[in-house]
C-alpha cells in the first residue's frame, strides 16, 4: 500500500529524456530488464511511479487486499513477516528485486507485511500495465511465471562463461542428437552376402553398416572392429548373410537425445557407434569419432584411460582427469545434474575397474557378492569433493567364517579409492567396516531393525544408507533389499517421523527476516552450501519418497515423482528442482576453483565473491529450501 506518510514522485507524466535513459540504465543491471527490448523497458519506466517510503513503514499487508501493483526496489530493502513472532522465517527484497510476484499473479493478498527496514525507493506499476507489458514482452512474462528459474538459467550463463576459454572449439554435450550433423547410415538386409556389405562399406567410406528390416526397424550392425574377430580370423566364407556374424541386439536413441547419452551409452557398454532415430526409424548415426571431435577431453577418453589402468598408480592418474573433463564440460554450458550424472558414472567407472582388479589379485567371486554405493554416489550426486560411502553384501551359508575374507578384500579397495583421490569416510560408512560387510539376510534385519526399532541418533546416521545403489557384481542380490526399503518405510509412521526430525536439525541459513545469515571462517562471511544448502533437499526428497513408496533414488528424479503424488504445481516443482541443481553447480564451481585448502571447505562459498545474480538465486534457492522444510514439519511433525 502506499500510505499517507509515503512519498509519491510520478515518473509515468511525461518523464524527461535523461530520467528514462538513468532508470534504463539501471534496470537493465537486472532480471528481466537484461533481456527486454530496450522499447519495453521504456514501457515500463513510463508505466510506473515512483515511491519513498520511511524506515518502518508498512509497505504491503495482508489487509491490503490482492496488490494493485509490481513494486521494483532501487534502493534499500524491505523486509516481510508473518504474525508476530519473530522465530517464524520471513522474508527480504533488495535493490533490483521485483514483488511480490506470486501474490500479484494470483490475485490475492500477500500472506507477509511488508516494511522498509531503511530510507526505501521503489516504482510502482499498477497490475493492468505489468498485464499489458507481459502481453508484448515474453522475457518479461516468462520471469513473472518463472523467477527463479528464469535467475538461474542467467546465472548458468554467466558460469558457462567464465570457464569458456577452456572449450572455445567444444561443442555441447547437450546438443540434441538430432541437431548433430549425422552421417546418413548405410544399410542392408539381414540375407545380404557379406561380400555385398563389405563392397559397400568400401566404396561409401564408412566404418560400419546397419542391419534393418523391411520395415526399417534396426536388427543389428557390422562395423570394421567387429569384421577382424567375426570374419576374418573365424574365416567364415564371403556368401554368408550378414545376419549370422552381425552385433545384436543393438542400442539406438532418438534426435531428442543429446550428445551427452550417446557418450554414456558408449562408455557403458563399450560400443563405438548409436545409431539415432526418429518415429522408430534409423534416420542418422553417431560414432565414437564424433564424439571426440566434440571434446578435447572426452567422456570416451578418460573411462578408457581408467579402464586401461593395470595398477592403482594408473588409476589416480586417470582420476585427475575427471576434475579437467568437469572444467571442460562446465565451459559447454552443461548443467549441474548432467555434470554431477557424467562425475558419478566417471566414478563408477574407477571403482567398478578398482573392484574387479582386487578381485582378481585376491583370488574373490564377484559373483558371490555385490559392491554397494551409498550417499551422494548411491544418488549418481557426486561432486569434485567427495569421500567414500560404500559397502559390500556376500553370499555365505557361514558368515562368521567368511566374512574376514571379504573384509580383507575391501579393506584394500578402500585404501586404494583413498590413494585414488576419494578419502576415507570420517563415518566409518565403509565396506571394510564389519557393520557394512554383511550377508543378504544381515542386510535385511539391518535396515528392518532401522525401520522398526531404530532411535532418533541411529536413524541419523543410517539415512544416506536408503540411498542403495548396486555397483559391481551380482547385482540381484540387492533386490529384495531394494524391495524391502520401498514397500515397508511407507508402513511405518514412527520411522518417517522420526526421519523428518533428523532432516530439520539442519536449519536453512536466513533469519526470521529471510536474510542470509553466514558464519566466520577466518574473517570471512560463509554459506556451507552442503550441510545448509543441498543436504536439505537431500534430506526432503529422500523423506517423501521412503512415505510414499518411490523407488528412486536420485533427488531430481525423487522430485519429479513427488510432484505427481503431491500434486504439486509444476513450477513449484520444476523450482525445487533448479534450486537444488543450483547449488549443486555452485558447489562444482568452490570444489574447482580450490587448488588447495582444507577438505572441510570445499563446500564452503563466502558470500561476498558473489555477484548480484548469484546472490538473488541463493538466497531464493535457500527460500525453496526452507518452504519444503516447513511443509515436511506441517505434514510429519504434527
Amino acid at each position: 500500500m502506499v500510505t499517507s506518510a509515503s512519498i509519491v514522485c510520478p515518473v509515468a507524466n511525461q518523464p524527461s529524456a535523461s530520467l528514462v535513459a538513468n532508470l534504463r540504465t539501471e534496470l537493465i543491471r537486472y532480471a528481466p530488464f537484461a533481456q527486454m527490448q530496450a522499447a519495453h523497458v521504456d514501457r515500463f519506466i513510463a508505466a510506473t511511479q515512483q515511491v519513498y517510503f520511511a524506515p518502518e513503514e508498512t509497505v504491503l499487508s495482508p489487509d491490503d487486499g490482492p496488490p494493485k501493483h509490481l513494486i521494483y526496489i532501487r534502493q534499500g530493502h524491505i523486509t516481510g513477516r508473518r504474525g508476530t513472532d519473530e522465530t517464524i522465517g520471513g522474508f527480504e527484497y533488495d535493490a533490483g528485486d521485483l514483488f511480490p510476484v506470486g501474490a500479484v499473479m494470483a490475485s490475492r493478498p500477500v500472506a507477509a507485511t511488508y516494511r522498509a527496514h531503511e530510507d526505501v525507493f521503489c516504482l510502482l506499476l499498477p497490475v493492468s500495465d505489468m498485464t499489458a507489458l507481459a502481453a508484448v514482452s515474453a522475457p518479461f512474462a516468462d520471469f513473472l511465471g518463472r523467477r527463479v528459474l528464469k535467475h538461474l538459467e542467467l546465472s548458468r550463463q554467466a558460469m558457462q562463461a567464465s570457464y569458456a576459454s577452456q572449450a572455445l572449439a567444444e561443442q555441447s554435450l547437450e546438443t540434441p542428437l538430432g541437431q548433430l550433423g549425422r552421417k546418413t547410415p548405410v544399410a542392408v538386409r539381414p540375407n545380404t552376402p557379406l561380400s555385398d556389405a563389405l563392397k559397400l562399406m568400401h566404396e561409401r567410406n564408412v566404418g560400419s553398416v546397419l542391419v534393418t528390416d523391411e520395415s526399417g526397424t534396426v536388427q543389428g550392425i557390422l562395423t570394421r572392429h567387429d569384421v577382424l574377430g567375426r570374419v576374418t580370423l573365424p574365416q567364415v566364407p564371403l556368401d554368408t548373410p550378414i545376419f549370422q556374424v552381425m552385433s545384436a541386439p543393438i542400442r539406438t536413441l532418438s534426435v531428442n537425445d543429446t550428445a551427452q547419452d550417446a557418450a554414456l551409452l558408449m562408455s557403458r557398454h563399450r560400443i563405438r557407434h548409436v545409431p539415432v532415430t526418429q518415429d522408430g526409424q534409423v534416420v542418422g548415426l553417431v560414432s565414437e569419432h564424433d564424439l571426440f571431435a566434440m571434446q578435447r577431453l572426452s567422456l570416451k577418453h578418460v573411462s578408457g584411460a581408467i579402464r586401461a589402468a593395470q595398477n592403482v598408480e594408473a588409476l589416480a592418474v586417470a582420476a585427475r582427469d575427471i576434475r579437467r573433463f568437469a572444467r571442460n564440460l562446465i565451459g559447454q554450458g552443461v548443467a549441474a545434474r548432467q555434470l554431477t550424472q557424467l562425475i558419478s558414472h566417471l566414478n563408477d567407472v574407477l571403482t567398478e575397474h578398482l573392484v574387479q582388479l582386487i578381485a582378481q589379485q585376491e583370488g574373490v567371486d564377484l559373483q558371490q557378492a555385490c559392491w554397494l554405493a551409498f550417499g551422494s554416489e548411491g544418488r549418481s550426486e557426486q561432486t569434485i569433493s567427495t569421500d567414500q560411502d560404500n559397502g559390500l553384501v556376500f553370499l555365505s551359508d557361514n558368515p562368521a567364517h567368511d566374512r574376514e575374507k571379504w573384509l580383507k578384500f575391501a579393506r584394500r579397495v578402500n585404501e586404494a579409492l583413498d590413494q585414488c583421490g576419494y578419502p576415507l569416510c570420517k563415518g566409518n560408512v565403509m565396506a571394510s567396516n564389519p557393520q557394512c560387510c554383511l550377508t543378504v539376510d544381515e542386510w535385511h534385519q539391518r535396515f528392518e531393525d532401522w525401520m522398526e526399532r531404530g532411535a532418533p541418533e541411529d536413524l541419523l546416521k543410517a539415512s544416506i544408507y536408503f540411498d542403495m545403489r548396486p555397483l559391481v557384481g551380482q547385482e540381484e542380490l540387492t533386490r529384495t533389499l531394494r524391495e524391502l526399503i520401498v514397500t515397508k518405510a511407507a508402513a511405518l509412521p514412527r520411522f518417517i517421523k522420526q526421519m523428518a526430525d533428523n532432516s530439520l536439525r539442519s536449519r536453512v541459513p536466513l533469519n526470521w527476516l529471510g536474510a542470509m545469515e553466514t558464519q566466520d571462517v577466518d574473517g570471512r562471511g560463509m554459506i556451507n552450501l552442503k550441510l545448509n544448502g543441498t543436504a536439505i533437499f537431500v534430506d526432503v526428497a529422500r523423506l517423501y519418497a521412503l512415505a510414499h513408496g518411490i523407488a528412486q533414488t536420485g533427488t531430481r528424479e525423487r522430485f519429479e515423482a513427488l510432484g505427481l503424488v503431491l500434486k504439486a504445481q509444476p513450477h513449484e516443482s520444476q523450482a525445487w528442482i533448479a534450486s537444488f541443481e543450483y547449488l549443486q553447480m555452485l558447489r562444482l564451481q568452490v570444489q574447482m576453483s580450490q587448488t588447495e585448502g582444507p577438505p572441510d571447505q570445499a563446500n564452503m562459498i563466502e558470500l561476498a565473491t558473489l555477484n548480484d545474480i548469484d546472490r538473488r538465486i541463493l538466497k531464493e534457492s535457500l527460500r525453496v529450501a526452507r518452504g519444503l522444510q516447513q511443509k515436511m514439519e506441517l505434514d510429519y511433525r504434527r
